[in-house]
């Protein structure tokens, strides 16, 4: 191994071990792995890496015999290749196999590492996250199943863009939505039937395929088949003129992060990404975190509305502490956090609308405080208790008792959770840009624009009752349901572009 005198440890790479992990065993040294290797935002903060970085970092590696496999400059991410042993001297750690827990309670066999990594010396200030060499899966899939009574009580997708009031005379037309899995598929048929059913035509969707993942359909409804399907169909139908991108990653921090960096800098730009998946934020190692919410920086300063689920399980997020915490990526400051609500309504008209939460047995929104990111500023005069971001910012209609009808693998069920939301804003805000002649830059702040404590502004629905376990809700945002769900319409006339419904791209 490379002595310790020409290595520094890489700050935030210290790794707990895998929950329930047993039945170590070691890997064979000549086993080939991909890790993704991500480098420090510009000197002069300019987007893109650093062509010095790229190219010493790009140096080392290859002189270590690590080959260099893909290089995204925009994303300053560095994808390479090297046998286990090579990896494993490079970066100072100890792989194995071991069988854990994973968030979803399945059990699964990875690769597994605990403790500090290490990185050459002339590497120490230019690389931020090593991510790949232990691939546990990072997250879980924030969608609930309703039960057969719910069925009196669900609504199509169309039916909640009504009760939300969503512009009419657009309909995401010109505008991208990309949307971030890290499992199942879909099928052209289950698009085709589902889409035909609600009179609407089928929408373009592309499966892009990142770091060897791919569109695999698993024909199991309660699997991840049912969030990739509730994604599109959400969006699908409530934006049904955009284009719908799915990047399908590994279920890990480097495949959720490639996903979510190859969503950013598409070309062309989305209006909106989408993610559906997510894990307490203290489940991540504070590398992944840093390089993941360094992204959505770039996302915020690119235009593009990132929109993420705050979770399912309380304010409490699944953790066995039985303390509180947020989900991550709804805890990163530079994403649009979804929580959810229970609504009731027909037509336009909503008859109620409460924090979502049906017990221990049935789920309910994530929520609260951020003890790793710090308060964002737009935070400041909207009661936020303590100093951490809070979470989340909007919500919508997320309880599976009156859920979302969409078709899965060929049959029909109905879902809930704040799956549902995060891509029920990503179709608001592609809308909203089509509307506005986009992209929404800015839209982040501007959302809390005229906010403060005990008050929500104009395009925004106040929730103020309910609680998600820790967390009660009241006048003006809270930890439960944030500034509250959407009054699309009125939204658009507060970014200016009432009068301009219809004249936007496309």
């Amino acid at each position: 191994m490379t002595s310790s005198e020409n290595r520094v440890p890489l700050p935030g790479s210290a790794r707990a071990a895998a929950r329930s992990a047993r039945d170590a065993r070691p890997i064979d040294p000549a086993t080939e792995i991909e890790v993704t290797v991500v480098l420090r935002r510009r000197p002069d903060g300019a987007l893109g890496a650093d062509p010095d970085d790229l190219a010493v970092v790009g140096s080392a590696l290859e002189n270590a015999g690590i080959a260099v496999v893909g290089v995204a400059a925009a994303s300053r991410r560095i994808r390479i290749r090297g046998r286990a042993d090579q990896l494993s001297e490079l970066f100072g750690t100890h792989l194995e196999q071991v069988t854990s827990t994973a968030p979803t309670g399945q059990e699964v066999t990875h690769r597994h590492r605990t403790g500090e990594l290490w990185v050459p010396l002339e590497l120490a200030d230019r690389v931020i996250a090593v991510l790949g060499l232990d691939d546990r899966p990072q997250a879980r899939a924030q969608f609930r199943i309703a039960a057969a009574a719910a069925s009196a009580t669900s609504y199509t997708p169309v039916q909640i863009g009504d009760l939300y009031a969503f512009p009419p005379d657009v309909d995401g037309t010109g505008q991208v939505v990309g949307i971030i899995e890290l499992g199942g598929g879909f099928g052209q048929d289950d698009l085709d039937a589902y889409f035909s059913g609600l009179g609407l035509a089928t929408p373009t969707v592309t499966a892009v395929g990142v770091d060897g993942a791919s569109n695999q359909p698993g024909g199991d409804p309660q699997g991840a088949d049912g969030e990739v399907l509730l994604d599109i169909e959400v969006v699908g139908a409530l934006a049904p003129g955009a284009s719908i991108v799915v990047y399908f990653g590994p279920n890990s921090d480097a495949g959720f992060l490639d996903a979510v960096s190859e969503a950013i800098h598409a070309d062309p730009p989305p209006a909106a990404v989408s993610i559906s998946w997510g894990q307490n934020e203290d489940d991540w190692t504070g590398q992944a975190r840093t390089a993941m919410d360094a992204a959505f920086a770039d996302a915020v300063r690119l235009g593009v509305v990132v929109t993420a689920a705050s979770g399912d399980s309380g304010s409490g997020d699944g953790a066995p502490d039985g303390a509180d915490h947020v989900d991550f990526p709804a805890a990163s400051p530079n994403v649009l956090a979804c929580g959810g609500t229970s609504l009731r309504g027909s037509g336009g008209a909503i008859t109620t609308e409460t924090v979502w939460n049906d017990g221990s047995s049935g789920g309910a929104t994530g929520g609260g405080v951020s003890d790793t990111f710090p308060k964002p500023p737009r935070q400041a005069d909207v009661d936020v208790p303590g100093s951490g971001r809070g979470v989340p910012d909007v919500a919508g209609n997320a309880d599976p008792e009156t859920g979302y009808q969409v078709l899965v693998d060929g049959q029909p069920i109905v879902l809930g959770g704040t799956s549902a939301v995060a891509p029920l804003w990503a179709a608001l805000v592609a809308r909203l840009a089509q509307a506005t002649g986009g992209p929404l830059s800015g839209f982040l702040d501007e959302l809390y624009g005229g906010a403060s404590a005990g008050t929500v502004p104009a395009g925004l629905r106040d929730i103020a009752v309910g609680d998600n376990g820790g967390y009660s809700a009241g006048p003006g945002w809270d930890a439960c349901t944030g500034l509250g769900s959407p009054d699309g319409t009125a939204l658009l006339q507060r970014l200016g572009g009432g009068a301009r419904a219809g004249a936007g791209r496309g």
